[in-house]
């Protein structure tokens, strides 16, 4: 029987030549084979060597200020090219990109992470809808994130006509290498994740791996005797890997999270009392968070995406007692519980399923969610929205595309302006604008294209944009402010921090003072 070799950090390295293509699976930094990977960076830092990778990930993979993750790849010379979903928690990478350093091709997370069933098929790509219209789009700047990547000479997307209509066409991707990481592996490198705090597309990256003859590299915790791991619970035959590296120190290389080493309510594997969650703070993000869910409507299927939306609703639906009315997804796979903020973004607690974040992009493509709550960092008149590059910093789509391009209602949650906003609010008096924010989010024209206004109203989708101070909803003839705080005046506070001139409802009415309320604001009374 073919098993895999049990080697160490630097007997795996060795596998990874210059030039060639290395992929990596996981999310934030849960799932990140650290070991394997702060060895690559030490090697290169050493020797020179291994240079000039092509680096493919689907998430992003990293936890903002913090070492660890992709962070580690982010050296000139190591990087030739990154072909990735997101890279908003990697300052590291985000500056190689802005200032030229390497190739970086963008393309949507959840078709990356269904690409590598096509390629395991040996199919001529992955066809689909999910892009069009946005920089995505060859026609548009075809997912190249600096001038080096549009000057390379080479094309990932590419429209093509079937049956009279439009799909874009992800090409292929040769896989040299892959890095992958599991609880347990048995003596026959089977391999278990029943530990680790996602399901992700771990499989089906190794099947693409194979499929191109190329290595498959995992590392664990602990080697266990044949036969522990019930047969359903293996993720990976061990058939399929080539190398297994055991963690020496797992409580700081072999974390389920950055922020804590393992909880097993994270895994799914109990259920901790709702008590021990602690309420959001009461703050502009949460009253943000508050009208937003007041779009949404009763067994409604929702997800929500990084940003205020990951931090608060979650922990506004389990402050109201309403998490039985709404059922909440993440991108990674998460239906129900308590999704974890910030860095550990894409994992939660009390879970009711945890299935593969490849299986799960399958829902919000096809059916689509009811309605997806999102991060916005500038809206124009037509209805684009740019959540991708600011100020020149790549953060990239992560599932943003995808799932924006299938919800039947997308509720779009951001300040009306940044850059040291402070607000004062209270149920009596409304808001009041204690400090305005530097930076405009209402403008002329957005800097990208992450979402297609005019594809959206095409497609009948409903499309909202809630601030702390007013709300927008995208009509016909462009975006119309339909609410707006109590306490607020509209031609101070709104219209003149805007670079166009919005519809504005001639039934315009006052925002619902309930959401500045202490306490639970009565979410279930208000939900249809």
């Amino acid at each position: 029987m073919r098993k895999p070799k049990i080697m160490t950090a630097a007997e795996a390295v060795d596998l990874i030549k210059d030039g060639s293509t290395l992929c990596g699976v996981g999310m934030t930094h849960i799932s990140a084979a650290e070991t394997i990977i702060q060895e690559v960076e030490r090697r290169f830092l050493t020797t020179g060597h291994p240079c000039d990778l092509t680096y493919v990930h689907s998430c992003g993979q990293a936890a903002m200020k913090q070492p660890g993750g992709n962070s580690r790849y982010a050296h000139e010379g190591l990087l030739k090219r990154i072909i990735g979903g997101h890279w908003g928690q990697s300052p590291e990478i985000m500056d190689l990109i802005s200032s030229n350093k390497i190739e970086a091709f963008n393309l949507p997370q959840g078709i990356m992470a269904n690409m590598y069933h096509s390629m395991a098929l040996r199919e001529p790509g992955k066809l689909s809808k999910v892009g069009l219209g946005t920089y995505i789009d060859p026609r548009v700047e075809g997912g190249k994130m600096n001038q080096r990547t549009k000057d390379c000479g080479e094309d990932l997307v590419a429209v093509v006509t079937i049956d009279g209509e439009e799909y874009l066409q992800y090409k292929p991707i040769r896989i040299d290498t892959l890095i992958i990481r599991g609880t347990y592996a048995d003596e026959n490198g089977n391999l278990s994740t029943i530990e680790e705090g996602m399901v992700l597309e771990v499989l089906p990256a190794v099947m693409a791996t194979k499929r191109w003859g190329g290595k498959v590299i995992a590392q664990v915790k602990q080697i266990v005797k044949n036969g522990t791991i019930p047969s359903k619970e293996v993720t990976v035959p061990g058939v399929l890997i080539d190398g297994i590296v055991v963690c020496e120190d797992p409580f700081t290389q072999h974390r389920q999270t950055y922020s804590w080493y393992y909880k097993p309510e994270y895994a799914g594997l109990v259920r901790v009392p709702s008590l021990s969650v602690v309420p959001a703070p009461m703050n502009e993000r949460k009253i943000i968070g508050r009208r937003a869910l007041m779009f949404a409507h009763r067994d409604d299927i929702i997800n929500i995406g990084t940003g205020i939306p990951n931090d608060v609703i979650g922990p506004i639906l389990n402050e109201e007692d309403a998490s039985d009315l709404i059922s909440v997804t993440v991108e990674s796979g998460i239906y129900g519980g308590i999704p974890a903020s910030t860095i550990d973004f894409g994992i939660a607690c009390n879970a009711e399923a945890l299935i593969g974040h490849d299986r799960q992009f399958e829902f919000y493509t096809g059916t689509g969610a009811d309605v997806t709550f999102m991060g916005a960092g500038e809206v124009q008149f037509n209805g684009n929205v740019n959540a991708t590059k600011m100020s020149g910093k790549p953060t990239g789509a992560g599932g943003f595309i995808d799932i924006t391009s299938t919800a039947k209602t997308v509720v779009f949650c951001s300040t009306f302006t940044s850059g040291g906003l402070k607000v004062e609010f209270s149920e009596e008096n409304g808001l009041r604008i204690v400090q305005e924010g530097r930076f405009r989010k209402m403008v002329r024209e957005v800097g990208q294209i992450s979402y297609n206004g005019a594809y959206a109203r095409k497609r009948g989708q409903r499309m909202y944009f809630v601030t702390e101070r007013c709300v927008f909803e995208l009509a016909d003839e462009g975006m119309k402010l339909i609410e707006i705080a109590k306490g607020i005046d509209l031609q101070r506070d709104i219209l003149d921090k805007m670079d166009f001139v919005p519809i504005i409802s001639p039934n315009l009415a006052i925002m619902p003072t309930s959401i500045y309320r202490e306490g639970p604001f009565g979410l279930s009374e208000c939900l249809v």
